[in-house]
């Protein structure tokens, strides 16, 4: 790990988050614990001895740690307690790229579930839940629900709960929804969103 030499507390976060690589490898971890292999897969990109010196750097600074799970015969990466207080920041940083997102996609890699941390963060600090509402979202022929609840909005796989209603659209529509930068009305009228179910409630989870 390399040091800036510098007592100051964004100087010493970065030699523990700075390297690249190391921010998507939290990201991936807020999701969702996982294996090896699932970040492989969950990092397009990322070369294998590189996610495991980064691993090793994030375990030995108190940011990851590895448990067993199922039968107890697989590892599996998670983040400790300290390591999840990242949410915080990685959320932020989420709604500041707002504006570098809004040409879509232009070519990058995409992974539907990297949407489970974008559209709470970009959701939480603008809309205010005032009833329970579950919307399917399905993008790219997978299908996930957006949970909204008095303790704010949670993505994850569609666990075949009833759903209010399903949005389908591309990524890059989904994530202008949800910072608001995109209304429904405007989506609807340009054939950008699909709406199955109670327009009504997409209406109020997105705020627009």
């Amino acid at each position: 790990m390399r040091s800036y030499g510098q007592y100051c507390g964004l100087a010493r976060s970065l030699e523990v988050v700075g390297d690249r690589w190391n921010l998507l490898i939290v990201r991936q971890l807020l999701i969702a614990p996982a294996r090896y292999r699932d970040l492989i897969d969950g990092l397009p990109g990322i070369a294998t001895n590189l996610l495991a010196d980064r691993l090793r750097d994030l375990e030995a600074s108190g940011v990851v740690e590895r448990r067993l799970a199922g039968s107890g015969s697989v590892v599996e990466y998670a983040l400790t307690q300290w390591g999840a207080e990242l949410r915080q920041p990685i959320e932020s940083l989420i709604r500041w790229s707002t504006p570098l997102m809004v040409r879509g996609p232009d070519g990058d890699s995409f992974r539907p579930e990297w949407l489970a941390l974008a559209v709470p963060a970009l959701l939480g600090t603008r809309v205010k839940v005032r009833r329970a509402a579950t919307v399917g979202l399905e993008i790219g022929g997978q299908l996930f629900e957006l949970r909204a609840t008095r303790s704010g909005f949670e993505v994850g796989p569609h666990d075949g709960r009833d759903l209010d209603a399903t949005v389908r659209a591309d990524p890059a529509y989904v994530l202008g929804l949800a910072a608001g930068a995109l209304t429904l009305s405007d989506a609807r009228a340009l054939g950008l969103v699909e709406i199955d179910g109670d327009e009504s409630v997409v209406h109020t989870v997105f705020a627009t």
